[in-house]
Parts: C-alpha cells; sequence; structure tokens
C-alpha cells in the first residue's frame, strides 16, 4: 500500500512538472514554422544550442553555437534587445534554453517547429 501511495506522490510530481514547463514554454517563446523563421532570421540572432559536435556536422547558415548545457555561464554573448530564435535537434533542448532565458529578461523567444532535423534551408557544415 505504502509503495502505491509514493509511486502516485512521484506521478503527481512528474505530472505537476510537465505541466509547470508546458505553461513557461507558452509564456516564453513563439514556435516558428520554417517559413516563419526563415522570413525574420536575417533580423535576429540564430543560436543553436546543440553541443558542437552537432553543429559542426551541420548548422543553420549565421547561427552561433552556445550549447544549452552552456547557456547560464554565456548568457552575456545574447543581446536581450534584439529577437532570439532558437533551435536544437527536435526542440527539447531549445525549450529549456528559451526558459531559462526568459527567466533571465529575454522576451522576444522564437523556437523552429520540428528543431533542425526538420529545417530545409541553406546549412553549413565544417
Amino acid at each position: 500500500m505504502v509503495s502505491w501511495i509514493i509511486a502516485l506522490i512521484i506521478l503527481l510530481i512528474l505530472l505537476g512538472y510537465e505541466i509547470y514547463q508546458y505553461i513557461m514554454r507558452k509564456k516564453a517563446l513563439t514556435v516558428l514554422t520554417e517559413e516563419a523563421f526563415k522570413e525574420g532570421y536575417r533580423k535576429a540572432q540564430i543560436i543553436d544550442v546543440r553541443e558542437p559536435n552537432e553543429f559542426d556536422g551541420g548548422h543553420i547558415l549565421g547561427a552561433r553555437n552556445i550549447p544549452v548545457t552552456q547557456l547560464k555561464q554565456r548568457t552575456g554573448e545574447i543581446r536581450k534587445d534584439v529577437p532570439v530564435y532558437l533551435y536544437c535537434q527536435s526542440a527539447q533542448r531549445s525549450n529549456r534554453a528559451a526558459i531559462m532565458l526568459y527567466k533571465r529578461g529575454y522576451r522576444n523567444l522564437y523556437q523552429l517547429k520540428g528543431g533542425y532535423k526538420k529545417w530545409t534551408g541553406k546549412t553549413k557544415a565544417k
């Protein structure tokens, strides 16, 4: 009986965390289709939040690599007065990055729907 209660409590905590993340994502960022992303990305900072080896394997032309694992230390490299276009491989890490930036006062945050794996525009590889 006790193990059921513990399992239920853990499940409720996880559910609460997911709801919190969903609300924060909705508040923090706007998800853009590839077409909308392309329309505005020349006037924005494009940040690839994947790890350097992923970035080196191919990235959106003009993007800077600031991995989500280094974002707290490198936030100063991102301007608050210019829109920030975020992407990762599939959208999970860019969600976390957007919430992190939102908590630090960034407000013009946008994310590429589907991430880099869905991107059909211009790319560059090292």
